[in-house]
């Protein structure tokens, strides 16, 4: 991939991923993750098995990334500016919405 081609995903990339791989593989594994977005065949969502793959992006160098890395880094990019425009109002601290994001390594609570 182009160096500015790489540039261009990572800083989108940044901008839409606000959580650590920490905070995210800890989210990961609680109940509130596992609950939300649509299951697969074998019950694990879609957001949750992207989340593991999130982590992993997050560990890795950028000068290390390769094309399937960026594009599952497209993916979240579009998921998370997607799904922060559906935002429901009121108090979204324990909803499905805020939740589902999480799984995509967003919290829309964290500054």
């Amino acid at each position: 991939m182009a160096s500015d081609e790489i540039d261009q995903i990572w800083d989108d990339w940044r901008d839409a991923v606000n959580m650590t791989a920490k905070e995210l593989s800890d989210w990961l594994q609680t109940p509130e993750s596992t609950a939300v977005g649509d299951k697969s065949g074998d019950g694990e969502s879609t957001g949750h098995e992207s989340g593991r793959r999130i982590v992993e992006i997050l560990r890795t160098r950028k000068d290390d990334l390769d094309e399937d890395d960026a594009a599952h880094m497209r993916r979240v990019v579009g998921y998370v500016h997607r799904h922060l425009a559906q935002k429901p109002s009121g108090d979204v601290t324990r909803t499905p919405w805020r939740h589902s994001l999480m799984n995509w390594g967003h919290d829309p609570l964290k500054r």
